[in-house]
């Protein structure tokens, strides 16, 4: 019991830092893009534009995380990142009313600032990313891995939650000073829990630790800049770039109807705004029970996170199906049961995904590695927002299919999309990825034991 209260309170503060994220990104998605095309009139196009620049940034991860592995700040490589990301990215909430309202009046000076801005908080989500998910990899064990990260992810969902229920409390009504006071907030509520979750969680390498971990992270991939490392072991590594085209194939199949889910509603059944807002609580509580249920599960018993991982794919492709059966057939009553049984296979699939991602990694270079995963992922799902608005205008918006024969057949997408993704995790093993690194690894090691004899 003590055990299991220790991993718990763990877990817990491993997840802090992404309450930050979740204030953050419910201000941006929730507030910010209404408050500044509605009340500021803002052009919605442009407004989109901005909320999408941190998935053109996608690729710093690669950089930091080979940047972290590489050097490591007071012998720590991802607490000072994580750190100074996140009060970056919070300082920036505070001038981002100011400059909003400034585009709103037409100028082109405040435009500059804010695209910087949004520049800005691109690339410290991508250091976010990158080293929270890279310290959850090197401080978790693969038993306890699948709970942790299912922990992880609840809290974030459920700060999201929280966040747009506590954003309502503080400012019911909008006006421009009301909208700086709750963004001004937003320093103290990200660098307070992050500190909360950082602090005496990583583990202080000594100097001797530090060159050795340095040689090795050289060692484990090519040499030069981070991008072109990627680029490398992606055309030579077969392993690597199967595991890559899985998770961009994953992510974007189970995300493309994510902007266009309410529209469905409205377009194929006639649905009301209050029945198609119940969409997104109906597949997100179906995401929580299965993350739950899968980290309950994983942390009791020994299930390989490839198994999680087809099973996720599976479920979600089957009940995807149904709600492109749904939209063909005209079967309404279909529509909330799939979308909560998608939401639920789609939170096991999270779980096993997330902790394969952080098993396809070498102790050397988990930075390099995670950012390289998280770059497909991120990527994976700004191509996913851009094509289900391609996908509409081309399908409904020309006339060539009616809305219900449209969804249906992006719903099938998806379907073949997720079985594809599983067609490629089945042939993936994060065993041989590692024997293969370690084998490389264990050669270095001895020629540096060898070199040390003939020196002495």
């Amino acid at each position: 019991m003590l055990a299991f209260g220790k991993n718990f309170l763990h877990a817990i503060r491993l997840s802090l830092p992404k309450i930050g994220v979740g204030w953050m990104f419910a201000l941006l998605t929730i507030d910010f893009n209404r408050i500044a095309i509605v009340e500021l009139g803002i052009t919605t196009i442009l407004v989109t534009s901005l909320l999408s620049i941190h998935y053109l940034i996608s690729p710093f991860q690669v950089v930091i995380g080979r940047f972290a592995d590489l050097r490591p700040i007071g012998g720590y490589r991802r607490t000072p990142y994580l750190l100074v990301a996140s009060i970056v990215a919070s300082l920036l909430f505070v001038a981002l009313p100011m400059v909003i309202h400034g585009v709103g009046q037409g100028s082109l000076m405040s435009l500059a600032a804010t695209i910087l801005l949004f520049i800005v908080f691109g690339l410290c989500m991508a250091t976010i990313g990158d080293a929270h998910h890279a310290l959850i990899a090197e401080v978790t064990t693969e038993k306890n891995r699948g709970a942790v990260i299912a922990v992880v992810w609840i809290v974030m969902i459920m700060s999201t939650i929280a966040s747009a229920v506590l954003m309502n409390k503080i400012r019911p009504v909008y006006s421009p000073e009301a909208m700086q006071r709750l963004y001004n907030l937003t320093p103290l509520i990200v660098i307070g829990f992050t500190l909360l979750g950082l602090l005496g969680i990583e583990k202080r390498l000594s100097r001797d630790e530090m060159t050795l971990r340095t040689s090795r992270a050289q060692h484990v991939s090519p040499q030069g800049n981070p991008l072109t490392i990627a680029w490398k072991m992606l055309g030579k590594d077969s392993e690597v770039r199967s595991f890559f085209v899985f998770i961009f194939i994953a992510i974007f199949a189970i995300f493309l109807q994510d902007n266009i889910l309410e529209v469905f509603g409205a377009e194929v059944f006639g649905m009301s705004v209050a029945e198609t807002t119940r969409f997104q609580p109906t597949w997100g509580g179906g995401v929580l029970i299965g993350m739950i249920l899968m980290g309950i599960a994983s942390s009791t018993r020994s299930i390989s996170k490839r198994s999680i991982v087809l099973v996720g794919c599976f479920g979600t492709a089957l009940f995807m199906s149904c709600l492109a059966m749904s939209s063909m057939l005209q079967l309404r009553e279909w529509v909330l049961p799939s979308l909560g049984a998608i939401g639920f296979f789609t939170g096991i699939f999270n779980v096993g995904a997330l902790s394969l991602m952080m098993e396809m990694t070498v102790p050397e270079a988990t930075g390099l590695y995670m950012g390289l995963w998280g770059t497909s992922q991120t990527m994976a799902q700004g191509v996913a927002s851009i094509g289900s608005g391609a996908l509409h205008g081309i399908l409904i918006g020309s006339g060539f299919l009616i809305p219900a024969n449209a969804y249906g057949a992006i719903f099938g997408l998806e379907a073949v999309g997720l079985l594809t993704a599983a067609l490629i995790a089945f042939k993936v093993s994060a065993v041989r990825f590692r024997e293969t690194r370690s084998a490389s690894l264990s050669r270095l090691d001895l020629t540096r034991a060898m070199a040390g004899t003939s020196a002495a």
